[in-house]
């Protein structure tokens, strides 16, 4: 399923040195200092190293953090602020508005920014492994876990760090509730999809894969409600992605859920679910289409040209075709205009976000390393000289080519 999914491109920072001269007044304060600039830049090394796994990041992103909660957390485990919350300043773009960037002298807007980016490799990480030829179950397995656990980032961030910030997301910035929520919902809603095409694969019950398919196009209908209010400059290309997806699992739904009449004996009404389905997933493939034109953010799927895609209108013809022939020998339906009333609940298969925490303080941080930072040390504001501007460099993701089409089977 090569880009089968919509991904918006990672967040950019300017470098930080840490270089805390003069208020790291110990060895071991220091060796904190030197320790978060090598952790730091490493973890954004791995955020565009096409070799990097689950393991590799997770490391890297505990090391890095576990280190700069030591500038946030009160290690006696209280409620005052740390006194080196605010010492540092960071900068960092957003997903959606282009390159220029934020900047906050906060040690939770870094928390948070960072921690973004590893949510965000998660699903670049999971949208990679699916464009795999033959994707073993495994793997399938991997593409699932590393949308959930996506989720459960997006999700822990927003429920408790962002609303710690001293100064507020604006409107359509990564940490604006109406985005992060898109990027939560989107991620358990591509997960589905990866149980969809198992159960499809596995001819699981026809009811089934319709509920499980009309959940999905229910979530993508979220993420779609979540973007609506925002900039169409920023969000335009996402939100067309979101319709598509929406449009192509409802035909899903209406294809599998005529099945399930049909081996109800209710063949006229079968009939009118597919014909909603032939339609439905005409417009998907017109929406495909509008997607692809639509400018904005962030790396073009191509879903109409996948086989996944493409099985699905031959499965709606072929079922269409099968009821209108079986009610011209057996049934003899009146087929209703309107539409049958779906009754679908599914009780597997879906997703929720796996539950995050950031790691447990460094053992480097102790009442006496903490001690050796001398905020009275810090050197004072010299208005007659302005400091030099760190610039942020765009990041350069890989440029990962399309493999042949395998139609997400799972071996």
């Amino acid at each position: 399923m090569t880009h089968w999914f919509h991904r918006n491109p990672l967040k950019a920072t300017a470098p930080v040195s840490f270089n805390l001269f003069g208020v790291a007044s110990t060895q071991a304060a220091s060796k904190i200092c030197s320790d978060l600039r090598t952790t730091r830049a490493r973890l954004l090394e791995l955020f565009t190293d096409a070799t990097c796994n689950h393991d590799m990041m997770k490391n890297a992103a505990d090391s890095y953090f576990s280190l700069l909660l030591g500038f946030i957390n009160s290690l006696d485990g209280g409620t005052q602020d740390n006194k080196l919350r605010y010492i540092q300043n960071f900068k960092w773009t957003d997903t959606l508005q282009g390159n220029a960037p934020s900047s906050q002298q906060d040690a939770v807007f870094e928390l948070i920014s960072m921690g973004f980016n590893v949510a965000l490799w998660y699903t670049k990480y999971a949208s990679r492994l699916a464009g795999k030829e033959d994707i073993t179950e495994d793997e399938a397995k991997m593409v699932h876990k590393s949308l959930k656990i996506a989720a459960g980032i997006f999700n822990h961030l927003k429920e408790s760090h962002i609303p710690k910030l001293i100064t507020p997301a604006e409107k359509g910035q990564d940490f604006e509730s109406r985005v992060i929520d898109a990027y939560t919902i989107q991620c358990q809603a591509e997960a589905q999809e990866v149980t969809i095409a198992r159960a499809i694969e596995l001819k699981h019950n026809p009811n089934l894969i319709a509920a499980l398919a009309q959940e999905t196009a229910n979530f993508y209908q979220r993420v779609d409600h979540s973007l609506s209010s925002l900039d169409p400059v920023y969000i335009a290309k996402w939100r067309s992605y979101t319709q598509l997806k929406m449009c192509f699992y409802m035909a899903y739904t209406y294809c599998y859920y005529g099945q399930t009449l049909l081996a109800s004996d209710k063949c006229g009404e079968a009939i009118r679910s597919l014909q909603e389905a032939e339609k439905l997933y005409g417009k998907a493939e017109a929406l495909c289409k509008e997607y692809g034109q639509t400018k904005g953010p962030g790396s073009t799927a191509k879903p109409s040209g996948h086989l996944f895609f493409r099985k699905l209108g031959t499965l709606v013809r072929n079922t269409l075709e099968k009821c209108q022939r079986e009610n011209g020998f057996i049934y003899f339906q009146k087929v209703p205009t309107e539409l049958p009333e779906m009754e679908l609940k599914a009780s597997y298969g879906l997703v929720e976000p796996v539950a995050f925490e950031f790691p447990a303080m460094s053992p480097q941080w102790t009442p006496e390393t903490h001690a050796g930072f001398d905020l009275t040390k810090r050197p004072k504001d010299d208005g007659a000289k302005p400091k030099k501007e760190e610039e942020v460099k765009p990041i350069k993701e890989p440029d990962l080519k399309p493999q042949k089409d395998s139609g997400c089977q799972i071996s």
